[in-house]
């Protein structure tokens, strides 16, 4: 297999780069919300900001291991690829 040829990625990948995107980006707008929350001096003890303030905790760890998931599988299926000579 040339070193320039594109690999198509399966549906597993897609799915698993998706979630991973997903979840990061919501972690990120908390986080981001939690500043904004903190600089206009909101109280964090009631609503949705105790979730909020949560959510990157539990978001960012599963965002990680998510991609190496992905990088795991993405590797192990262009392995099997290159041995396989691309068919």
């Amino acid at each position: 297999m040339a070193e320039n040829t594109r690999v198509p990625l399966n549906r597993i990948e897609r799915i698993l780069a998706f979630v991973v995107a997903t979840v990061a980006g919501i972690s990120i707008i908390a986080i981001v919300a939690i500043f904004i929350g903190r600089a206009s001096n909101a109280d964090f003890t009631g609503g949705v900001w105790p979730t909020v303030a949560v959510l990157p905790g539990i978001g960012l760890p599963l965002a990680l291991i998510g991609l190496i998931v992905f990088l795991i599988v993405t590797a192990v299926r262009r392995s099997r690829l290159a041995r396989d000579g691309g068919e």
